[in-house]
């Protein structure tokens, strides 16, 4: 024996999941093409039962409409979608700042200021996924301590969804750099006491659709305003 387990431990449907959404995540399967059923079925080697529920999961997170005669198309990013993604994720991640400032230690702040200088590095080096990670960790250390895990989910998805579909190769340097400079101010609103504020400030200028639109537009230069 050398040890490897034997077994898979995740579902067959989990399995499915994670190749699409890598897929996704990697450009391999683009917003606005078809997925045909029987032909990535018989790729993967499963059963229609495993990827028709990694596909009702993706049906739910937003990324694919499923229509009749097993069709199954990958939805475009719109502009409402993306307004509608930061109003959101600016309310929640206002609420659970405010939820977790309580439980907050300096050590987490210290964590967080150590995540965004290592996120001005990434930059640095122009290593936008290094970057990433980095970003979604900074914004986990007030999440992961609000104590409501439907909530940090909802996040989670709606960032995949924004950021990871497919990820883009390049980036907006300016964004990113204006992006580390409003952490910092969020760090030092923590560390004054000023919850509120530091509440405000994530969902009034780091999620404003309005306040960050100029480099959502160079982000993202193919939206599209949803069918009437």
């Amino acid at each position: 024996m050398d040890g490897k387990p034997i077994l898979n431990v995740k579902s067959l449907k989990e399995q499915v999941y994670e190749y699409l959404r890598e897929q996704m995540r990697r450009g391999g399967i683009l917003p606005g093409s078809a997925i045909d059923m029987e032909e990535t079925s018989k790729k993967l080697g499963v059963s229609k039962t495993p990827l028709r529920d990694a596909l009702l999961q993706l049906e739910m997170e937003d990324f694919v409409t499923i229509l009749p005669r097993r069709m199954v198309v990958v939805k475009a990013l719109t502009e409402q979608d993306i307004r509608n993604s930061y109003e959101i994720i600016g309310a929640l991640e206002s609420m659970a700042l405010l939820k977790a400032f309580d439980r907050m230690t300096a050590a987490d702040l210290d964590r967080m200021a150590s995540l965004n200088e290592a996120m001005a590095k990434a930059i640095g080096e122009d290593d936008f996924d290094a970057y990433y990670d980095r970003n979604l960790a900074f914004h986990n250390v007030f999440l992961s301590l609000c104590g409501n895990a439907g909530l940090v989910k909802i996040v989670n998805t709606l960032k995949k969804r924004l950021y990871d579909f497919p990820r883009s190769k390049g980036f907006v340097k300016e964004w990113e750099e204006v992006s580390i400079g409003e952490h910092q101010t969020l760090i030092d609103l923590l560390r004054a006491g000023r919850s509120l504020d530091a509440a405000n400030h994530v969902r009034d200028i780091h999620w404003s659709f309005e306040v960050q639109e100029r480099f959502v537009r160079r982000y993202y230069p193919s939206i599209t305003e949803p069918a009437e």
